[in-house]
């Protein structure tokens, strides 16, 4: 007899990165699929997790991996590497389904862009449910449902399902109360920890050292609702809901002391917030002195300066701010007010403290002209931040903007990894005065502009040593390939 669920994480790291998919970019390990299986086992059910994408295997594969464990369902749980990073994962986990089809094997679909296109993922994929919300309470109905004789789909919160030739669904499930509950300890020993390694900026201290590696949620959600974000999808609105702080620090603690992982990322997607519960954590991790080398998300306007030091004490080495855009027209158009000095002052204010910062710019936001995303590239240069993370406005299903593409008939990419930035199907959006090619070609030449500006080269090389300065050089070497453009002539990026 076979196991009741196996919960799959996907991945194509070629067609989502291309060439920077073999060393550069992070392999992350599927902290919800992983958390969601302690939670269903917690509760009798056997379950297992199979990360296709860390075990680098093919569709195929896959199938025949989940074939033999003869599970009741298997699940395919469609995230990313970053909250928002979903879509990208579709073409792939499209691909896993059919597989798992012609293995005969009841297939399910869950996450955050089979929640946010829920029909559409009905009727394109080869599913027999879409999982729609958060999940927990979906799949343990749907389980129980799955061991009757005369299954009975109609009663169970969150689910799409086919009723002959018929795509039913049902009404949403309750958000999660009790996240400690629904979200336990992962079970990591389900999965490979050996083939998880840091993205490549988070340890220029030691870059050649980069597992073990892992990520873990702390919190769900985010108070605000950006034009460009899709990260509340799943939850139905914004808001934020916190695992203790005392599970988090004792998970990490697992993962310290049982698999020795060292280097870590706090994947919520805004952790720097309620200082009661990130503070809770960073004391607790104090009480540990575990010698972490962290990094997490925070906003402009949550960081506070009184608080950085013990930060730091704790192992927050990194923080990525959110920036977007130099103009403060263009900002507060996508729903992000601040000023640029305030900017400036918060990134020096972190940094003073030996907080490394990575900034996240977008070109291409609705009101983003060529000489204010010009704007926002010197404001880049101006802040030298030890990494940066330039990015196309992108309709991501979930987002306002992609409401607004639909409504006003934009052009989206043609295959769902064309959502990822760095793939060669990349179709970025237009801005009322930009073409998406231009977006995209700022875009590129921006990365090699500030990748390869003698000036942060340079402090790179004061601050992390000759290592990491080679390794940036070697990362601007590999120019990624943009169908968009092979048959544009654009100018430069100035």
């Amino acid at each position: 007899m076979g196991i009741d669920i196996v919960l799959i994480n996907p991945g194509d790291r070629k067609e989502v990165y291309q060439d920077l998919g073999a060393d550069f970019s992070a392999i992350e390990p599927p902290f919800l699929a992983a958390s969601m299986a302690s939670n269903l086992k917690g509760l009798g059910l056997s379950a297992a997790v199979v990360d296709s994408n860390a075990l680098n295997i093919t569709p195929a594969e896959t199938a025949k991996m989940i074939k033999d464990m003869d599970p009741l369902l298997a699940a395919v749980m469609v995230y990313g590497q970053q909250p928002s990073a979903s879509t990208q994962n579709m073409t792939i986990s499209g691909k896993i389904c059919r597989a798992l089809k012609d293995e005969g094997i009841r297939t399910a679909m869950g996450g955050l862009h089979p929640t946010a296109l829920p029909q559409r993922t009905m009727r394109e994929e080869a599913v027999d449910f879409v999982i729609q919300g958060e999940g927990a309470h979906t799949l343990r109905g749907l389980i129980s449902a799955l061991k009757e004789s005369a299954p009975r789909y109609s009663d169970i919160p969150g689910l799409w399902w086919r009723d002959g030739a018929e795509i039913r669904q049902n009404g949403a499930a309750q958000l999660i109360t009790d996240l400690d509950q629904a979200l336990p300890i992962a079970a990591w020993n389900e999965l490979p920890m050996e083939r998880y390694r840091a993205h490549n900026w988070h340890c220029f201290d030691d870059i050649d050292n980069r597992s073990p590696y892992a990520s873990i949620y702390t919190s769900l959600g985010c108070p605000w609702s950006c034009v460009f974000c899709c990260i509340n999808a799943p939850f139905g609105k914004p808001g934020i809901r916190y695992r203790s702080p005392r599970l988090v620090v004792d998970e990490i603690a697992l993962l310290r002391e049982k698999f020795g992982v060292k280097n870590l990322k706090i994947i919520d997607e805004l952790f720097v917030l309620d200082e009661r519960h990130y503070m809770a954590i960073v004391e607790g991790l104090l009480e540990r002195d575990y010698g972490l080398n962290i990094w997490a998300y925070a906003r402009v306007d949550t960081v506070k300066k009184e608080k950085l030091a013990r930060m730091k004490r704790a192992g927050i080495n990194w923080l990525a701010l959110g920036i977007e855009s130099a103009n403060p027209d263009v900002r507060d158009g996508a729903q992000k007010r601040m000023r640029a000095r305030d900017i400036k002052a918060v990134v020096r204010s972190i940094q003073d403290e030996g907080i490394r910062v990575i900034g996240n710019y977008i070109f291409g936001l609705p009101d983003d002209t060529l000489q204010t995303m010009r704007e926002t590239l010197d404001l880049a240069l101006e802040l030298n931040c030890e990494f940066a993370n330039f990015y196309c406005a992108m309709a991501y299903p979930g987002s306002k903007l992609y409401d607004m593409a639909i409504e006003g008939g934009w052009e989206l990419p043609k295959v769902w990894h064309g959502f990822s930035q760095h793939s060669y199907e990349m179709q970025p959006l237009p801005s009322r005065h930009v073409s998406a090619a231009e977006v995209l070609a700022f875009r590129d030449r921006a990365f090699h502009e500030y990748f390869e500006n003698a000036g942060y080269l340079e402090s790179i090389r004061k601050k992390f040593g000759p290592d990491a300065r080679e390794h940036v050089s070697a990362m601007t070497g590999k120019r990624l390939k943009r169908r968009l453009l092979e048959n544009e002539c654009i100018g430069g990026v100035r």
